[in-house]
């Protein structure tokens, strides 16, 4: 428990609502903080207690807070959920403490694998899965790390989904070469989509947050855990735990986000994944394997008539991004030009102050006039 409350990132986001420090003496405390979790705790310790902690603030939580919302008040709740009250959980106890006991399973399974895992490879490489020190990561290098972690989760999670958990045949070869070659069997389980249909998909209707981690134990690890966690296995030489750590807590607030199945979920991204995450488990069709859809627009299996392009440009009009894109135009344009007109007004000073020293004329000199006219003038 020590370890749970000595966290810097929950001392760091609480430090600012409880006191009025500035910025600079957060993140002070923040490195202070985090340099005495490093100094006194083992790597595997910090990466467990951080990751159930992260879960715990971003999934369970705001799980049980929407569920009691969705039991309390149901005709307000159904109000705001795509397909109405088809999509409210269910209500009856038994079937209640079912759910709840299957996701808090999933939840302690991912955690004593993950534990496993790196407890294994620190182990096998003699160094810890993350890098862990009190050296805190540059921001540039978080956000290029960030953006590589997402792209591999896209890409796992979509072709596990796809293929493995629904069953889906991969895409016929060409005639000519299959003539040629003949190609080996899809080493796909069969029984991975008879799993994953009778215990995810067991109610055809929009789910709610703490469905997320309601499935078999088997497809919830390849579709839950492991895209989220082989991408940061392939970057452990040069990735930060807490790049890890920031990673873990926004995809999950997407999860939680993306299965409330509420219609005001803030963004127009966010919401845009929120409605193909109901259409995924209500459609009559398969499909929406992915987060993003950026994979279901490239192979052709999102469902409805909006997909990813939409949602950005809609995002692009409501932060009106064009016109802030023409203003900072004109504006680099304007000092451009004003730039050129600064200098050609310094060139022409240099030139008559150079015809002034040299054509003395009596008692006067010519110099430069205050007018951008290229002469000079002469006074006495």
């Amino acid at each position: 428990m020590d370890i749970l409350l000595s966290l810097p990132i929950a001392s760091y986001f609480f430090s600012s609502s409880v006191t009025s420090w500035s910025t600079s003496l957060n993140l002070i405390f923040f490195y202070m903080t985090w340099s005495t979790l490093v100094l006194t705790h083992s790597p595997i310790q910090i990466e467990l207690i951080g990751t159930t902690a992260i879960r715990l603030a971003f999934w369970l939580v705001p799980s049980l807070l929407f569920l009691l919302f969705d039991n309390l008040l149901p005709s307000v709740a159904e109000s705001i959920k795509y397909n109405g009250a088809s999509a409210l959980p269910p209500r009856d106890f038994k079937s209640l403490s079912r759910l709840l006991a299957l996701a808090i399973f999933n939840f302690g399974l991912e955690t004593a694998v993950e534990g496993c895992l790196s407890l294994g490879l620190s182990i096998l490489f003699k160094q810890p899965v993350f890098r862990t020190s009190t050296t805190l990561p540059l921001p540039w290098q978080m956000i290029k790390q960030l953006a590589l972690l997402f792209t591999l989760r896209e890409i796992f999670t979509y072709y596990t989904h796809r293929y493995w958990l629904h069953g889906t045949p991969p895409p016929a070869p060409p005639s000519a070469l299959s003539k040629r070659i003949k190609l080996p069997k899809s080493p796909r389980p069969r029984y991975l989509p008879s799993l994953h249909k009778s215990y995810s998909h067991k109610y055809r209707s929009p789910p709610f947050s703490l469905q997320v981690k309601i499935d078999h134990p088997l497809p919830f690890l390849l579709h839950r855990f492991l895209p989220t966690y082989l991408p940061a296995l392939i970057l452990r030489n040069n990735l930060h735990l807490l790049t890890f750590f920031v990673f873990l807590a926004l995809t999950t607030i997407e999860e939680t986000l993306s299965h409330s199945s509420y219609t005001i979920i803030p963004g127009v991204i966010m919401g845009g994944i929120t409605k193909r995450t109901c259409m995924h488990y209500t459609g009559r069709k398969q499909g929406n394997y992915g987060t993003w859809g950026v994979l279901d627009w490239v192979h052709g299996t999102g469902l409805g008539k909006r997909d990813v392009w939409d949602d950005v440009r809609d995002e692009a009009s409501k932060h009106q991004l064009r016109e802030r894109g023409e203003d900072m135009m004109d504006e680099a344009g304007g000092r451009v030009e004003k730039a050129l007109r600064r200098s050609k007004r310094n060139l022409n000073r240099n030139k008559s102050g150079r015809r002034g020293m040299s054509n003395k004329r009596g008692k006067g000199w010519l110099v430069d006039d205050e007018e951008d006219d290229g002469e000079g003038d002469w006074v006495p």
